[in-house]
This record gives structure tokens, sequence and C-alpha cells, in this order.
């Protein structure tokens, strides 16, 4: 088994899962709050890496953090490293491929909230910010967190847009599944095997738990 490979995929998975919270929280609140009309053209931005190839979204993240684009030359400037074929441009590849499954959830939970109660915080003279963090926040934990979990574990089995972004640099950006495809290539199916009975363990109980955040948000009564 390569561990390397694996403690890397989890190194990734949890720096995407914090930047996806931080930014995916207030998107999702202002989708779920807003009443624009062109608010559907934000949504199916979010949702495209539903839809499209790995392939395809990698091919134009190498493109736009290429040391030629805008964003990769400020990035040769303030550090002197290159984007692509690194941990850094690989996270960002990673953000934008996991952000459906950070957003959808979060939005439908925060949709499904009794805005009477966000009303009354306000009338009772707490202020937007702190209702969202004192009220909002707490009764959308389940959904928040079916996001974190499912946007962590859709980054660790993430192949086409590692591959595209990052390369195989071991060490680097060789993540879990990249070390199966290079350990079945080699016709090491023992390794290969152990890797992705790994993988497969970590996802069922990723779902196991999903499921379960689910069901006890969406329970009309509490169960003993």
């Amino acid at each position: 088994m390569d561990w390397q490979a694996i403690f890397l995929s989890l190194k990734l998975a949890a720096a995407t899962t914090a930047i996806l919270l931080a930014l995916g929280v207030p998107l999702a609140w202002w989708l779920a709050t807003s009443t624009r009309r062109w608010k559907f053209v934000l949504e199916a931005v979010v949702a495209l890496p539903l839809v499209l190839p790995p392939t395809v979204l990698g091919f134009y993240v190498l493109l736009a953090l290429g040391p030629r684009s805008p964003i990769g030359a400020l990035y040769l400037r303030l550090t002197g490293g290159t984007l692509p074929f690194s941990f850094a441009g690989l996270l960002i590849g990673s953000v934008l491929y996991s952000l459906p499954f950070t957003v959808q959830p979060v939005a439908a939970s925060f949709a499904a909230l009794d805005r009477r109660l966000i009303e009354a915080s306000w009338c009772l003279g707490v202020s937007r910010a702190a209702t969202f963090r004192r009220v909002v926040l707490p009764l959308a934990r389940p959904g928040i967190a079916t996001g974190a979990i499912l946007s962590f574990a859709h980054t660790l089995g993430e192949f086409g847009v590692v591959l595209m972004v990052g390369g195989n640099i071991p060490g680097i950006t060789r993540t879990a599944s990249i070390s199966i495809y290079d350990q079945v290539q080699a016709l090491d199916y023992a390794s290969a095997g152990a890797t992705s009975l790994f993988l497969l363990l970590f996802s069922f109980l990723v779902l196991v738990l999903t499921y379960s955040l689910q069901r006890r948000a969406w329970a009309p009564w509490p169960t003993n």
C-alpha cells in the first residue's frame, strides 16, 4: 500500500474541505435566500463540475493557472514557483471540482429552515450576523456536516483533475487514485488491491455517516 500517496490524499482532502466550508457556506446562504433573477446562472456554474468531464475541467484549470495566465504570472512573481504540478495548484483544482458537493447540501439545508425563527431573532434585536451565527448555523449543522463529509470523500478519490493539474510527482501531487493507476499499469495487483480496499471502506463509512446525518436532520420526531 502506498501510504505516502494516501497521506497526501488525506492532506489534500482536509485542506480542500476547510477552504470549501469557508467559501461555500456564505455562497450557499446567498443561493438559498437571494431573489435575484439571474441566480440560476450562478447555480449552474456551481453545479457544472457534476456534469463536466474531469479532464475537461482539469484542462481549463491548467490553462488558467499556467505561467502565461494572469493568475499564474502573479503567483510566479510572488513565490518564484508555478501553480501547475504543485500542491497549491492541486488544491485549487480540487476546490473547484468539489464545490457543488459542499454548496448544494448546505444550500438545501438553509432553504429548509423555518424563516419564522430567523425573523423572530431579528425582531428581538439580534443583528443579521449574530442571527446567522447563533440560529442559522446550528439549525443547518446536519447539512453543513453532510457537505463537508461529501467534499472530503470526493476529493480523496479524485483522478482526472488531479492528473491534469498536478501530474504524478511522488510526495507532491501523487494521490492515492493515481497510485492505484500506476500499480495496475505495473501489474502490481496486490498493492493496487490494498489501496483500493482502503478507499472502498473509507467511502462506505462516509456514506453511512452521511445518510445517518440526513436521517436525523429530517426525522419528524426524536427516536430512542
